[in-house]
């Protein structure tokens, strides 16, 4: 049947069914619901705060901010702000959904400005452009068996340690967060391992179960649209895109301001897991998931901590591990030479905050959640880190920005390099083995299950 027979024939078997003594409908009952549910999404869009945290961010200041370092011109763009401070502050939603939509619509319509800087870079638009650029290694050829289920274990605990250890920091300066708990190389409140950042892997995996070697970048957004109930910049535009028919890659690059922020950052590594020893492999897989909610730059940091993860299976050298690395991320684009540019000061400063003040300066235009100063914030705290758990948790927490993703990502690669018995007592136990999340279908499970899923996700991609 098609579409018009199918309502054709549902019409013609309902009969009216009102009751005169009936006064109440349903219309009135389930649009107070969905009301307020926006009316609250739109003042967080103006003011919230990070639920661990409590750092502040405001995703419409935010959308101007990710364009304008994009190479355009948001016209009107600080009145809009301006003016949208003030109706939060009096608490005018009328106002607040009119002129949160009207930043958007500039964001949507912002003028290229040909002089600005990001347009005097390379591009990679596809990972064929982007192989054609690197030379990747061969095959390691690393063995799925017991001791790559525990590499896998070690790291997918790591991870978690980490998200654990910087979900209660992100969001602030190092300086400020030195101010406020010194050097922070303990859990400074009882950790949980509830975070968002890892429902993107999970839902990642999911999709690799199901498909094996086929899974494609829709294969893993579909996983999105059925198990994610919601997202944060560039995947909740992502998100919105999926739900309207927009597939990836387009999905990633229709109206998404912040599509070069570190939301595929955060979620590398697991390809490095799926793919032991194989860079290129990892590096083509990490593209594609990226391909989601990222373009460019962002996508970049996506396939720079799959690769890393990649490595540690076949290489102790951690140093040696980021030299690889960079050297497989092309210098001409803008993500190549802002980690170029965090190698250059490990090699010039003795201490991991000497090296990682210059980098604070020179992107302190880009938001605390852009994959760029985090990006520098992971190569840093893995040199000076140089292997020891506590050491690298403690300069990456010592560095701020998104410390929470960044710690969860590199954390990985040392978890993989040294195993579960590398990692102190005092970080492990409060974990235990149980992880927390908001993936339907997936609130709770086992790290050590995670970790066998892993493997056999692995073994079916040989």
């Amino acid at each position: 049947m098609k579409a018009w027979e199918i309502e054709r024939n549902n019409i013609l078997q309902v009969v009216p069914c009102y009751e005169e003594d009936d006064n109440e409908t349903i219309w009135e009952e389930s649009s107070s619901g969905i009301e307020t549910s926006q009316d609250e999404m739109i003042k967080m869009y103006w003011h919230s705060q990070v639920p661990g945290s409590r750092a502040p961010e405001s995703i419409c200041l935010a959308s101007i901010q990710a364009i304008e370092n994009r190479g355009y011109k948001v016209e009107g763009g600080t009145q809009l702000i301006k003016e949208g401070y003030e109706a939060y502050e009096r608490g005018d939603i009328v106002r607040l959904h009119e002129l949160a939509y009207a930043v958007f619509e500039a964001v949507y319509n912002a003028e290229k400005d040909e002089a600005h800087p990001y347009w005097k870079q390379k591009f990679y638009e596809s990972f064929a452009e982007l192989k054609q650029a690197v030379d990747y290694p061969q095959d390691h050829k690393f063995e799925i068996d017991e001791e790559y289920l525990e590499k896998t274990y070690a790291g997918w605990l790591a991870q978690i340690i980490g998200g654990a250890y910087g979900t209660c920091i992100e969001g602030y300066t190092g300086a400020n967060i030195k101010k406020k708990y010194g050097e922070v190389d303990r859990y400074i409140r009882k950790p949980n391992t509830y975070n968002d950042d890892i429902t993107y892997e999970l839902a990642l995996l999911l999709a690799y179960e199901k498909h094996g070697k086929n899974t494609t970048a829709k294969d893993i957004s579909d996983e999105w649209i059925v198990r994610i109930p919601m997202g944060w910049s560039a995947e909740d535009f992502a998100l919105k895109n999926l739900k309207v028919g927009i597939v990836p890659p387009e999905s990633g690059r229709f109206h998404n301001p912040f599509n070069e922020w570190i939301g595929a950052q955060m979620r590398g590594v697991v390809l490095g897991q799926l793919y032991p020893g194989n860079i290129e492999k990892a590096a083509e897989a990490a593209f594609m998931d990226a391909s989601i909610s990222h373009a460019r730059n962002g996508i970049l940091g996506e396939v720079f901590n799959a690769m890393m993860a990649s490595y540690a299976f076949v290489e102790k050298d951690i140093r040696k591990i980021i030299r690889n690395c960079i050297d497989l991320i092309p210098a001409d684009s803008e993500y190549g030479s802002v980690i170029r540019f965090a190698y250059e000061q490990c090699q010039t400063h003795d201490d991991y905050y000497s090296a990682w003040m210059p980098c604070e300066e020179k992107y302190q235009r880009y938001n605390w959640i852009h994959v760029y100063p985090n990006a520098c914030a992971q190569i840093i705290a893995l040199w000076y880190g140089n292997g020891d758990f506590n050491r690298t948790l403690a300069a990456c927490g010592g560095c701020g920005q998104d410390v929470d993703c960044n710690a969860a990502q590199i954390m990985t690669v040392l978890g993989i390099i040294n195993g579960p018995d590398s990692i102190p007592e005092y970080w492990k136990k409060p974990i235990g083995d149980e992880l927390d999340t908001y993936v339907r279908g997936l609130k709770k499970i086992s790290i050590r299950e995670l970790a066998r899923r892993t493997a056999d996700v692995a073994r079916k991609l040989k």
